[in-house]
């Protein structure tokens, strides 16, 4: 498959877990973060794994739970805490970091060189979603930096560990074991520490159905088949694109004006994907014969 299409579909996802903030606060009901995170997890995993009908062997288990812990449960439950606790300009440029890390991980886990395009393209990066999303209610709190930091590193992690842990399955089959692994962690949180959710209106039920196929099992096949296929180094930069894709929306659907800053920091970011994405070396083992 061309490596153009392969990077269409890995920028894919990002773009669409940019809409994860409009559906959230327009079509979820308010005040269940880790609520809307298992319900975002845990049936999407299911129903990938009846499609695939295969479970993990036994000795993949512990790799597993700590990849699903590290892309979802520790990553989404830091995510909302720093959504809560911070304005979400704040909340998204610290986790516009991420790329850094993902860069220093790869280099000390898979042997990825470090460039100066590519770190610069990184910090040039959060620059642009600086300029994108913060606002004058930029207010800093230290568990909400805390946790935004937290969400960076572990996603970081999640998405290098993702490479150097390919099991010789499609990628559906891992996004699907990843994905439920993910969702049982955050279930006894969500049990423990939420009331159960009311009565779902169909505004409701429409939004857990377009984050659960949309936002989790759609968008992380590509997201880890990406990985596999062109390195975390080579993906990663593509996470910009969410909260542009955010801010986008809030125009496109609420209306939201742009200011010169946001339209420099969208041009920023752009140009940021293009340079990061741009291999460094050519990629490792690609996941072969992989639907």
């Amino acid at each position: 498959m061309p490596r153009s299409l392969d990077m269409l579909l890995a920028a894919s996802a990002p773009a669409v877990w940019g809409s994860t903030y409009i559906v959230t606060s327009e079509l979820l009901p308010p005040g269940y973060p880790l609520t809307d995170a298992v319900l975002r997890a845990l049936p999407a995993g299911l129903l990938l794994l009846a499609l695939t009908r295969r479970l993990p062997p036994r000795d993949w288990l512990w790799r597993l739970l700590a990849l699903g812990a590290l892309n979802f449960a520790i990553f989404w439950a830091a995510l909302f805490v720093a959504a809560y606790r911070l304005p979400g300009g704040v909340a998204a440029t610290l986790g516009a970091v991420q790329p850094l890390f993902v860069l220093g991980f790869a280099h000390m886990a898979l042997g990825t060189p470090l460039s100066a395009r590519s770190i610069g393209a990184a910090a040039a990066g959060i620059l642009g979603v600086a300029l994108l999303v913060l606002g004058p209610d930029a207010a800093l709190d230290l568990p909400g930096i805390a946790a935004a930091l937290a969400g960076a590193v572990s996603m970081a992690l999640g998405t290098v560990l993702t490479r150097k842990w390919q099991p010789p399955v499609p990628a559906l089959t891992f996004t699907a074991w990843q994905l439920t692994a993910g969702g049982l962690l955050l279930l006894p949180a969500a049990l423990l520490l939420e009331p159960a959710l009311p009565p779902l209106t169909p505004a409701n039920l429409a939004g857990f159905l377009w984050l659960g196929l949309f936002g989790a099992a759609l968008s992380y096949i590509f997201w880890f088949r990406g990985i596999g296929r062109l390195g975390p180094a080579n993906v990663t930069g593509f996470g910009f694109l969410s909260p542009l894709t955010a801010v986008l929306l809030g125009w496109a659907v609420l209306g939201q004006a742009l200011s010169p800053l946001q339209l420099a920091g969208a041009a920023i970011v752009l140009a940021c994907v293009w340079a990061g994405s741009r291999p460094t070396q050519p990629p490792g083992r690609p996941l072969a014969a992989r639907a």
